[in-house]
C-alpha cells in the first residue's frame, strides 16, 4: 500500500491499484469528476453515504493541483488544445 496522503491511498489488492479513500473503495477520480462537474462537496459526501468527508475531498483536489502544476511549468509550451 502506499500513502498519498491522510485519506488517499492506492493498494494492489483493492480496485487495481487505482488511487481511493482510506478504508473504502472509493475511486478518487471518480470524486474528482465530480467536483469538475460542479457538484456541491455535501451532496458529494452524501452521495457516497458519509464514507468520504470535506476533507478527504480537499486533499484530494490538492492533491490533483499539485500534479497538474508540477507538469505544466510552461503551459502554453506543455499543454496542447
Amino acid at each position: 500500500m502506499k500513502e498519498f496522503g491522510k485519506y488517499i491511498i492506492a493498494d494492489p489488492r483493492v480496485c487495481g491499484g487505482k488511487l481511493i479513500f482510506r478504508d473504502t473503495e472509493i475511486p478518487v477520480e471518480e470524486v474528482l469528476e465530480q467536483v469538475a462537474d460542479g457538484m456541491d462537496w455535501q451532496e458529494i459526501v452524501e452521495d457516497w453515504e458519509g464514507m468520504i468527508s470535506h476533507q478527504a475531498i480537499a486533499e484530494a483536489v490538492r492533491l490533483a493541483r499539485e500534479v497538474l502544476v508540477s507538469h505544466t511549468e510552461n503551459p502554453l509550451r506543455e499543454v496542447r488544445i
